[in-house]
């Protein structure tokens, strides 16, 4: 089984038995893709997570996640995506309190995801950031709510985000579907999250 299919599996099995996936542990990895275009039309799966899993965002009560100044200041810019970068459209996302899962589809396709057990559009040497693609997307996105939440907090030059993201190449309909339900049930499984801190010591992997 190769490490894409590991990561599907991984996934899929959390879904269907409500047990934790924690990527850090389970699909150790260079996160990005290497050699692939990023800028390909297809629809990706994305988490992000704060410095040191700080939970900044909010919290979850009663199964429903409640966003403080700072979450809304998230939910608000990952809104403003679209108007500001016309070549995405965004799908299912959830903001958590220490993360933000989201799916993002870069337009110019009507497939989903990039099918095959290999991508296509290969560059032995890309770019380190394209315009347009999805790092482009993250950054810009980062920067905005890094800037307004240090603004509020008076912490200029601190950091809001972890260095990297995860990212996983959507390839079909089934593994959208399986990824909307799992991002839609997040706030009902904070308590057996791998990114909650205080509740991932209890899961049993």
């Amino acid at each position: 089984m190769n490490r894409k299919n590991m990561w599907f599996f991984s996934l899929n099995f959390r879904y269907h038995n409500n047990m934790s996936y924690d990527p850090e542990k389970h699909f150790r990895r260079s996160i990005r893709l290497k050699g692939y275009d990023y800028s390909r039309p297809g629809m990706y799966f994305v988490t992000l997570c704060t410095q040191n899993r700080e939970c900044l965002f909010g919290e979850i009560v009663n199964s429903e996640m409640q966003l403080n100044e700072f979450g809304k200041i998230v939910d608000e810019e990952w809104r403003r995506s679209p108007e500001i970068r016309n070549e995405i459209e965004l799908d299912e996302y959830s903001v958590m309190p220490n993360h933000v899962h989201g799916i993002i589809t870069i337009i110019g396709s009507t497939n989903v995801g990039a099918f095959g057990e290999r991508p296509l559009n290969v560059d032995p040497n890309p770019p380190r950031l394209k315009p347009k693609s999805l790092g482009s997307l993250i950054t810009g996105f980062e920067s905005s709510v890094t800037r307004r939440i240090n603004q509020i907090r008076k912490t200029p030059g601190a950091k809001v985000w972890q260095r990297n993201y995860h990212d996983h190449i959507i390839r079909n309909e089934k593994e959208l579907n399986i990824i909307r339900a799992y991002i839609r049930n997040n706030p009902k499984n904070w308590h057996k999250d791998a990114e909650n801190r205080m509740g991932v010591r209890n899961i049993r992997v």
